[in-house]
């Protein structure tokens, strides 16, 4: 069943099974909507035209509206247009059960496996002929595999998607637990659809699966996928969407095909002429809609805390033996060292172990989803950390379903102001400014948030400079920017070459996948620092300067040329004599002589030291200039 949450490997079956029967097709152009959505239109037969979106980690399926395409594509979508588009599809495949589906695509003189896994945070990722990997939409590094450029993508042999009837009698001999739970864990059924086998087969759902004849559930199982691939007939429900109509499931509506009733379970994100339009409304519609989103966010996480729970108890056996090994070995062995033992241990649960956390004695196991699970607690203790997370939004739920049944609040005037205060983003606590053409760029204000911003926030479509001097923030360009040449600035002001009362600086940038913090036998990689391998593209003899300046947003600081059109007063900085919070009392004093009695005034809620403070350059400096307008 499809949920809001994502698809399950049955409802792939359907959708695979669907582009299989529209086949031949051709790769056209591929857009990347946001971080994760995906869109590539499809080329049949006769002027044929499909738009499949595929949203990692949740959904893949064809629309028959695609959303509007952005203006400038993504770094990652021109890389796939640049091997596949034109590309003949050679075959569509879905690995077993599993929430992965491959395309085969043909192109000139050599073929590419275009993956899309839909499981966990999910990923997109491009391979060549042999199945090495070309580009990944997100870089990851697990204990037994490794999603980055060069290495081999490996699937498990898995090809069918169920097994023969001597290995599905072998599975059920083989169980340790009832029926039901067998199929759905086992076979990677779910729920739902393990439930359905029992009905068709004329089995007691709770009977033991090493008890029961293999034969008629067999017999029932071969039934089930038959009629999702050959016989589909889609449906509705309060709960999703489904390929077929189950026994005991209220039908809300039918629809002609899966991926329609997939459409309409994911709705497209409203065209931008709505989101303008939405501006508009009244005080009271804007709070009403803000509340009706965050009701169905907390649905969504009670629904997650509330499955995870379940796979617990599904899965007790695994969940109790990691609980009793690790609490074992804990009491002789370090955390550190377990994680060591666990990377090279050969044994199936090991392997069901994706992280451990010293922090808090738990670890995150492979439960057909991943879960957290507390050492030193029982797997009944573990449930009901859960299902009290569950709890929590429910009561957050509830708060905000009163809030709706009350009036909104009128709005009390407000006392009118120069500029409003800002709204504390995220990113505020880095070393952050805008680029001339809207880019967001940040750095790190030392060793702790230079780790940060590389292994939290930089990601595959973004930018890493970094002044080739010691002691220089890491700085991220977030997405594409034709400013490079203020990002170097920038990289260069906020580095050594300031505090060392340098004039000009060197400044390289570099790809996110060859940013690594793993060194060469002999090398060592202090906090905060990481190395570069490959091509760097370099700026040299990069002038260093900073401004800080006052406009509509409040007090704004980096390069000159970026500060200019967002302020109406500034002050340019060089390295100087001064240190940094006698810098920053001298600038705050030299803007409000600038902003005048009543700009100075209407200026003090957002225009203080602290707020100048944060875009001072680390070291000496002193003020060079002073420009108005």
């Amino acid at each position: 069943m499809a949920t809001a949450q994502g698809m399950s490997g049955v409802d792939l079956l359907a959708v695979v099974a669907d582009l299989r029967r529209a086949m031949p097709l051709w790769i056209g152009k591929v857009y990347q909507y946001d971080q994760k959505l995906l869109g590539i239109r499809l080329n049949g037969q006769e002027h044929a035209r499909y738009h499949l979106l595929v949203e990692s980690g949740r959904r893949l399926h064809r629309v028959r509206t695609a959303p509007e395409p952005p203006k400038l594509p993504s770094s990652f979508a021109m890389l796939l247009r640049k091997h596949l588009e034109g590309g003949r599809v050679l075959a569509v495949e879905q690995h077993g059960l599993e929430r992965i589906v491959s395309f085969e695509i043909g192109r000139k003189d050599t073929s590419y496996h275009l993956v899309f896994e839909l499981f966990d945070e999910g990923n997109v990722v491009l391979c060549d002929a042999d199945w090495t990997i070309v580009k990944p939409l997100w870089h990851h590094r697990f204990r037994d595999r490794e999603v980055v450029p060069g290495a081999e993508y490996t699937l498990k042999d898995r090809p069918g998607p169920i097994p023969d009837a001597a290995a599905f009698a072998s599975l059920l001999a083989e169980a340790d637990r009832d029926l039901v739970r067998t199929l759905a864990v086992g076979l990677r059924l779910g729920g739902p659809f393990a439930e359905e086998v029992c009905v068709r087969a004329g089995v007691d759902r709770s009977a033991m699966a090493n008890a029961v004849d293999p034969a008629p559930v067999y017999a029932a199982l071969e039934s089930l996928i038959c009629d999702v691939i050959e016989h589909p007939a889609p449906v509705l429900t309060g709960k999703g969407a489904w390929p077929i109509p189950l026994a005991g499931v209220k039908v809300e509506a039918t629809l002609p095909s899966f991926d329609e009733a997939l459409e309409a379970l994911y709705p497209l994100a409203p065209p931008k002429a709505a989101v303008v339009k939405q501006e508009e409304l009244s005080r009271e519609e804007r709070i009403r809609r803000q509340q009706v989103t965050a009701v169905a966010g907390f649905e969504q996480k009670i629904a997650r805390y509330e499955r995870l729970a379940e796979v617990v108890y599904e899965q007790y056996t695994l969940a109790a033996e990691v609980i009793a090994t690790l609490a074992t070995a804990s009491q002789t062995r370090s955390w550190q060292e377990i994680a060591q033992v666990l990377k090279t241990a050969d044994n199936p649960v090991a392997k069901r172990i994706v992280r451990v956390d010293p922090a808090t004695a738990s670890v995150e196991v492979d439960l057909e989803e991943r879960v957290t699970l507390y050492v030193h607690e029982t797997v009944e203790q573990n449930v009901e950390r859960l299902y009290d997370q569950a709890k929590k939004f429910k009561k957050k739920r509830a708060g905000a379903l009163a809030a709706m049944a009350a009036a909104p609040p009128k709005a009390a005037p407000k006392a009118a102001i120069a500029a409003k205060r800002a709204k504390p983003r995220w990113y505020h606590r880095f070393r952050w400014f805008e680029t001339s053409d809207g880019a967001l760029v940040l750095g790190g204000r030392d060793a702790g948030q230079n780790e940060e911003l590389v292994k939290r926030y930089m990601e595959g479509n973004d930018t890493f400079v970094h002044a080739d001097v010691h002691g220089a923030s890491v700085v991220i360009v977030k997405g594409p920017t034709e400013r490079m040449d203020e990002v170097a600035q920038f990289a260069a002001t906020f580095s050594g070459a300031w505090r060392a009362g340098h004039f000009e600086a060197d400044v390289y940038a570099a790809r996110p996948d060859q940013v690594s913090k793993t060194p060469e036998a002999g090398e060592y990689v202090g906090r905060g620092s990481f190395i570069v391998r490959g091509e760097r593209t370099w700026f040299r003899s990069v002038p260093l300067a900073a401004a800080i300046g006052y406009g509509p947003t409040g007090v704004v600081g980096g390069p000159p040329s970026a500060v200019a059109p967002r302020s109406e007063v500034r002050v340019l900085l060089r390295p100087g004599p001064f240190e940094p919070n006698d810098t920053a009392r001298q600038v705050l004093r030299t803007l409000r002589e600038h902003l005048g009695g009543d700009g100075g005034r209407s200026a003090k809620a957002v225009l203080n030291t602290e707020a100048v403070a944060r875009f001072v350059p680390p070291g000496g400096s002193e003020v060079a200039e002073v420009h108005a307008g």
